[in-house]
């Protein structure tokens, strides 16, 4: 039975992911990425893993793709839609699909390598403060960089958007 639900939501978020990126119309595309991000949580769900489907659900679900589709209403579509969906360097993106079908060939035929140390480093249960407590003591330099990398991420779009002229 786990097979079975596995099966149909690794469908439901690749399905939602492929028809997320070939949509023509940005607000199917917004509602595509709400169904991969549905099963993405059914995932989350079917290896126990009860906070992240509930983060799933109520961060990303609620909160993020709500606040696309504002974004999405408040943008001039009938401007994008006269200009071309793909870039011109599509070549790139099929090269990396390429390679990650390949790996993932790989890792089904040969298993997952063993890890240097042998077992997982740091197996914890599922209990959400023995996760903070790993995560804010551990893992906190990783935690911060990439809490920092997003940052960037964020002022660069800033900039991007009150420059059209250096995103192109």
């Amino acid at each position: 039975m786990d097979a079975l639900f596995f099966a149909a939501f690794a469908a439901l978020t690749l399905g939602g992911a492929v028809l997320t990126v070939a949509a023509r119309n940005a607000v199917h595309s917004a509602v595509w990425l709400i169904v991969s991000l549905l099963g993405t949580a059914g995932l989350f769900l079917l290896q126990q893993a009860e906070f992240l489907f509930a983060v799933q659900i109520i961060l990303y679900v609620g909160g993020i793709m709500v606040l696309f589709l504002f974004v999405i209403m408040l943008v001039n579509l009938a401007r994008a839609e006269g200009e071309r969906q793909f870039s011109p360097r599509w070549w790139i993106a099929a090269g990396a699909v390429a390679l990650l079908a390949g790996e993932g060939a790989y890792l089904m035929r040969n298993g997952m390598p063993a890890l240097p140390g042998g077992a997982a480093p740091h197996a914890i249960e599922g209990n959400v403060e023995a996760l903070a407590d790993l995560l804010f003591t551990q893992y906190l330099l990783p935690f911060e960089a990439i809490s920092l990398l997003l940052l960037v991420a964020m002022v660069g779009c800033v900039l991007m958007a009150r420059n059209p002229e250096a995103a192109r």
